[in-house]
């Protein structure tokens, strides 16, 4: 039997037939903007049902995200391990959070700072850099 997409020229071997558009449903940028590159993702153990929309069927892009969120992981590096641009990634991603299958964080250096680095270490790379 002849697999559906034998005989489809494409120009580049090395990308996926699916396009991005098609992955992430026509949308083209993220809901959030709370997402940046480090952002730490962590998949939830139990879902709750009254957090999100449960009615939305996970793609094989989310269910690749849950498993790799197992242990923390940030949007960068889940955007490397599906091969994926990281605006793609960030709205499978949104996906997960408003379904309650993973929860986003922001990495702890800037969490225990109150949300960003201490002006000391700043001034310490600013001298190093003027160094170089």
């Amino acid at each position: 039997m002849k697999h559906w997409t034998e005989g489809f020229e494409d120009d580049d071997a090395d990308e996926p037939l699916v396009r991005p558009y098609t992955i992430t449903g026509g949308r083209t940028a993220p809901e959030r903007d709370d997402l940046t590159l480090i952002t730490l993702l962590t998949a939830m153990s139990e879902v709750s049902p009254e957090t999100g929309r449960g009615a939305r069927r996970m793609q094989p892009e989310h269910r690749t995200i849950v498993a790799l969120c197992k242990r923390p992981l940030a949007v960068a590096e889940v955007a490397s391990a599906l091969n994926l641009p990281v605006s793609v990634t960030k709205i499978l991603i949104g996906d997960l959070i408003e379904t309650g299958r993973l929860r986003a964080r922001p990495p702890l250096a800037f969490a225990q700072a109150g949300g960003s680095p201490e002006m000391a270490i700043l001034e310490a790379v600013r001298d190093g850099l003027r160094k170089l």
